[in-house]
């Protein structure tokens, strides 16, 4: 009977959302919260999930497999497919999300981009930041949440590590496969890496 009332209750904000003019490809895949409240000219796609206190402006497309709650979802805004957005998160006008993102208690500033298979937790970011593949914010020491402050038109390289706590200071760029411990100057390139070795006409051992 609890499951039985539980699809009613979803068919009932399916509809009230579609008469509002949100448009959804597979509507009966979309789960909401009663207290999920979305703007004008929303696009959601199949199999997604709003838990509670989701907020979503206007002119938003979320991607299939995406799981959101507790967050608020500012104008213009692209998330998914398979993102999580979890509490305490803000994605400011313009920003994108892809895909294997998941965002935790972090603001994501205007017109910042974290494409795919990155972990953004205890953050905040300027505008215009590009964060590359596989970057994860090291928030957690065991004892202790830290923060990591990333400020405008930074790009960080794929395969970072960013140990908080930590600052990028504005228009740095952080190359690729980089463990950043320290502060990081305004227009600097900062990269941690070992030195390449080769050895020429190298024979495997048969």
């Amino acid at each position: 009977m609890k499951q039985l009332n539980t699809q009613k209750f979803q068919t009932k904000l399916r509809n009230m959302f579609l008469k509002l003019g949100v448009k959804m490809s597979g509507p009966e895949t979309i789960f909401f919260s009663k207290d999920t409240k979305i703007g004008k000219n929303v696009f959601i796609e199949p199999y997604v999930v709003f838990g509670p206190k989701v907020k979503i402006g206007n002119n938003v497309i979320i991607k299939s497999f995406s799981h959101l709650e507790e967050c608020k979802i500012e104008n213009k805004v692209e998330i998914g497919p398979y993102a999580r957005i979890r509490p305490e998160t803000v994605l400011k006008e313009g920003s994108k999300i892809g895909n294997f993102v998941e965002v935790k208690k972090s603001i994501v500033g205007k017109k910042s981009k974290i494409n795919h298979l990155s972990y953004i937790g205890d953050s905040k970011l300027g505008k215009s930041v590009n964060i590359g593949a596989g970057t994860i914010t090291c928030n957690y020491d065991g004892i202790k949440k830290s923060k990591t402050l990333i400020k405008d038109k930074v790009f960080i390289g794929s395969n970072s590590a960013l140990v908080a706590p930590l600052t990028i200071n504005s228009e740095s760029v952080v190359g690729a496969g980089s463990v950043i411990t320290k502060n990081v100057s305004k227009k600097s390139l900062a990269l941690t890496r070992s030195l390449q070795t080769e050895i020429k006409n190298y024979k495997r051992k048969k």
